[in-house]
């Protein structure tokens, strides 16, 4: 049913002025729509980002949003000079090297928080 459908993600943000500041000049997205309800970001392939006030933001402990990119190292790297900081994580099966994982497959992944403390990715498939 919603195999063709195009997905979205939503995420909260206890400072809509601060979280703006973030997905535009450090993520580099563009408005596609804003209203006081929260702001629309457009990203790849038709997809979006809605982020939206609420007390809950920063508290969920996984991902929440993900993004594919061609060059996960080139990518972290112009987020870093933007003041992002890369996750470093030790679990079973995921154990990151300077912000990266690398997977059996040769897809590699690495985690950073927003603004707001919500957790995003880097993905590269293999």
């Amino acid at each position: 049913m919603l195999s063709k459908a195009r997905a979205a993600a939503a995420l909260p943000a206890s400072d809509l002025g601060r979280a703006k500041k973030f997905y535009g000049e450090v993520l580099g997205l563009s408005i596609q729509k804003e209203n006081p309800d929260g702001v629309e970001y457009s990203c790849g392939g038709g997809t979006s980002v809605f982020v939206y006030p609420s007390s809950y933001a920063g508290t969920n402990e996984a991902t929440a949003a993900g993004f594919e990119v061609d060059d996960i190292e080139a990518t972290k790297k112009d987020l870093e000079s933007r003041g992002v900081t890369f996750e470093e994580y030790d679990l079973p099966g995921i154990k990151t090297e300077n912000g990266i994982v690398t997977m059996p497959d040769g897809s590699k992944g690495g985690w950073f928080k927003d603004s707001e403390g919500n957790i995003l990715s880097l993905m590269n498939r293999a």
